[in-house]
């Protein structure tokens, strides 16, 4: 999918304006030393939620509000949530609870009107808040609607990555996405992984997407596995081991079937497994 830069798709100029005077009000409350992200996430969907309402406090202690929607209130400051990752054992308790309003406020801003389909709006917010989440993020950062991750602040982005909607980033163990890289709707992108005897063993292990490597729709890549430069996974394929660089991998699990037509010559070599003689001494 070929995406066209941002401002080449023109909204209303006073929207434009107005757009931009809002997210760079949010970036300044981000930024200032001693910030409280929990305020500042409450207070903005708030506003985003219930917008013309002036009182926050106000509202939550009235008789008059009914229960479901004292409840709904609440649920708006990330003290009265918990989020899934804080119940897995090798959670980062410190690390976590940083940047907790901020994954909140990512996920509560894409189920709303603002955020749910709101391409324009909805990659430049999501741009600001990924730097203060994420353990490394490049420029030019694509992320669309209902992107999901683990921890966060396990994951390293490079320059110009796009993820489209509804992919799973599970930085449990770690993820590193190289350069260009595109991540297709539905993908599902893991870092750990069970034992099939107790469920309860848990491995962590750092998965990595080289420079310009595709993983399309619907495809899942496993923990530890390494996806070469310029490789691609394809549609509804399991990577299972390392995929090397310019092969097209597909199937479950993914084998490759191609290399690009762009590949230098090594990518053409086929690999070879040392294999020592059984009847050499060890």
């Amino acid at each position: 999918m070929v995406l066209l830069p941002l401002r080449q798709v023109r909204l209303p100029k006073a929207t434009e304006k107005f757009y931009d005077g809002w997210l760079a009000d949010l970036e300044a409350q981000l930024a200032e030393p001693g910030a409280d992200w929990h305020r500042l996430t409450r207070d903005l969907l708030f506003q985003i939620y219930y917008p013309g309402m002036q009182d926050y406090d106000e509202l939550l202690q009235d008789p008059r509000t009914p229960d479901a929607s004292r409840v709904a209130l609440l649920s708006l400051d990330p003290w009265n949530i918990t989020l899934e990752p804080e119940y897995y054992a090798e959670v980062d308790a410190k690390r976590y609870a940083r940047v907790k309003p901020l994954l909140w406020l990512w996920q509560s801003f894409d189920r709303s009107l603002l955020g749910g389909g709101n391409v324009h709006l909805g990659i430049r917010f999501r741009r600001i808040l990924a730097p203060h989440i994420f353990a490394r993020v490049g420029k030019n950062f694509k992320c669309f609607q209902n992107v999901e991750f683990s921890f966060g602040y396990n994951l390293e982005v490079g320059d110009d990555v796009v993820v489209h909607r509804n992919v799973l980033l599970d930085d449990r163990g770690g993820i590193t996405l190289g350069n260009r890289v595109s991540i297709s709707d539905y993908a599902n992108i893991y870092s750990h992984t069970h034992s099939i005897v107790d469920q309860k063993d848990v491995t962590n292990a750092r998965t990595l997407l080289e420079d310009d490597v595709r993983i399309t729709y619907h495809a899942t890549v496993l923990a530890g596995v390494r996806v070469g430069r310029h490789a691609m996974v394809g549609a509804n394929a399991v990577a299972t081991k390392d995929v090397r660089p310019y092969h097209v991998n597909v199937g479950i699990p993914a084998k490759s079937i191609r290399v690009k037509p762009n590949a230098p010559p090594e990518a053409y070599v086929t690999e070879r497994v040392a294999r020592r003689d059984s009847r050499e001494p060890s």
